[in-house]
């Protein structure tokens, strides 16, 4: 067992819940894999011997477990998943797949799977831009970024470049 592992909690009623939402992660971002898969000896509050409680997966080389825990807790932007991309492609790529399928663009990066959890899909460029020693360039990128949905390398480059 890991010394740390995230625990995130699903709701098996939606979208297959966790054993669904570990087999998505597994497809979609490397160095991801789903492993033991833990399912109920015995019936309690809703739910029966047999179904999936949890499901041990790994995402991004970070060790995971998903909890069916029931509808009663909802993810919230307390919590969220960064992945730092290289490419508009892979900005692209990964913002289609999260958002898809009864997920959600939010703002500045910011997006929602299909079973609520959180994401920020940030590319280096945006890092960059946001550290640039030029306060003016820092504010240029900044600007621009609150525009965007999802962040477009671009356009943030093009700002961290213009001159004031």
């Amino acid at each position: 067992m890991n010394a740390l592992t995230l625990c995130l909690w699903y709701d098996a009623a939606q979208h297959g819940g966790a054993e669904a939402a570990a087999r998505f992660y597994a497809d979609t971002f490397p160095d991801s894999a789903v492993g033991a898969i833990h399912r109920s000896p015995g019936d309690y509050p809703g739910g029966k011997a047999g179904d999936v409680l949890m499901v041990e997966f790994t995402l991004m080389g970070t060790a995971c477990t998903g909890l069916n825990g029931g509808g009663h807790t909802q993810h919230s932007e307390a919590f969220s998943f960064q992945i730092a991309t290289q490419t508009q492609e892979e900005t692209d790529r990964y913002w289609a797949a999260i958002t898809g399928d009864g997920g959600a663009q939010i703002a500045c990066g910011w997006c929602r799977d299909r079973w609520g959890v959180r994401w920020q899909v940030v590319p280096r460029a945006l890092m960059a831009g946001l550290g640039d020693p030029d306060p003016a360039a820092r504010g240029r990128v900044f600007a621009a970024m609150q525009g965007m949905v999802k962040i477009d390398i671009a356009a943030i480059e093009t700002a961290r470049r213009e001159d004031a």
